[in-house]
């Protein structure tokens, strides 16, 4: 009983103790929650970055081993590229040696010749020889020949001139101004004026009626004879021939007369033999749910290495968006309010 009592006595203090040690640890629950929350934060990144690190390592990986194998296969294509470029190179060159020697060989004993030169320089000296007297003897003709047209101009010139002073020649009483007695004989004009004749001008016949203001008829042109008459009748008419032949013309046949029945199946027939004879490639064309035989890969992607890195599959948009937009129009635009470029 005296332990009861003495336990009752020191029950105050121990609730007291709980109660400020519950308030203790109640003032400390938000810290210690915040300092477990940030020691878990703190794990799952590290555990996270551990393992992002990690796959970021196997990503190299594979990028390094998949690099590596497409930089070996376009090393090989580019040796192989530089070895046949230097094949084609050396043998150029050594061809261009072979020609240079063989087109040396033709000029020194063909072409450049000293001797057959030195033939053709004298045989084209002789010609030019010839040709220079030949030019030389044509220029002396064609002077000769001018020469002899402006001779006759000037006589003519000349003749006429005296045909106009015809008057000036001298008579049996009066010397003219060209024949002076104190001259032992004539001049040259005089003789010219006694060998041509006088310039005679003819007077113009009138040949207008002279104006009658009694008669008024004198202007009317004569009548004149009627043409003869043609064997044909004057009018539209046509040869009896032509109208006997376009009575009793033969009956033409019409095109369905003409033609046969089967004209369009045979001009087909003879159209699919045509282009059968002028084919290109025999192989029907077959769709691929009829096929039985693999698909044949095209003869430009064919190589030694597999197909060519080329298509959608090994290219990338750079700009997805770039022909996308955010604006909505109503449905009522024709296109159920999408906008297409």
């Amino acid at each position: 009983m005296a332990a009861m009592v003495r336990l009752l006595e020191e029950t105050d203090p121990i609730v007291e103790e709980v109660y400020r040690r519950k308030n203790e640890a109640e003032e400390a629950r938000q810290l210690e929650y915040l300092s477990t929350v940030k020691i878990q934060a703190w794990y799952r990144g590290e555990k996270t970055r551990a393992y992002m690190s990690h796959l970021n390592k196997c990503a190299l990986i594979i990028q390094r081993h998949w690099r590596g194998y497409l930089g070996r296969g376009l090393t090989r294509i580019l040796v192989k590229n530089s070895v046949m470029i230097m094949k084609i190179n050396f043998y150029n060159k050594k061809a261009t040696y072979i020609q240079k020697m063989w087109r040396g060989y033709y000029v020194r004993k063909y072409v450049f010749n000293y001797y057959s030169r030195k033939r053709y320089l004298e045989a084209l000296q002789i010609k030019n020889e010839i040709v220079r007297s030949e030019l030389e003897e044509y220029a002396e003709m064609q002077e000769q020949e001018r020469r002899r047209k402006a001779e006759k101009v000037e006589k003519e010139r000349r003749e006429v001139l005296a045909r106009r002073n015809h008057y000036l020649i001298s008579t049996e009483v009066i010397p003219g101004v060209f024949n002076s007695p104190f001259l032992p004989y004539p001049t040259d004009t005089e003789y010219l004026l006694r060998s041509v004749k006088p310039l005679l001008h003819e007077k113009k016949k009138k040949t207008d009626k002279p104006f009658d203001p009694t008669c008024r008829s004198y202007d009317l042109p004569k009548p004149k004879l009627l043409p003869p008459l043609p064997t044909k009748p004057q009018g539209p008419f046509r040869e009896p021939e032509d109208v006997q032949n376009q009575r009793y013309k033969p009956f033409q046949p019409s095109l369905r007369v003409a033609t046969s029945f089967t004209s369009l199946e045979e001009a087909r027939k003879q159209m699919k033999n045509e282009e059968w004879v002028t084919r290109l490639n025999d192989n029907v064309f077959e769709p691929f749910s009829r096929r039985d035989s693999r698909y044949e890969p095209l003869l430009h992607t064919r190589s030694e290495y597999g197909h060519l890195p080329y298509g959608f599959r090994y290219f990338r948009e750079e700009f997805p968006d770039r022909r996308v937009t955010q604006q909505w129009f109503p449905a009522s635009a024709g296109n159920g309010g999408r906008i297409t470029t």
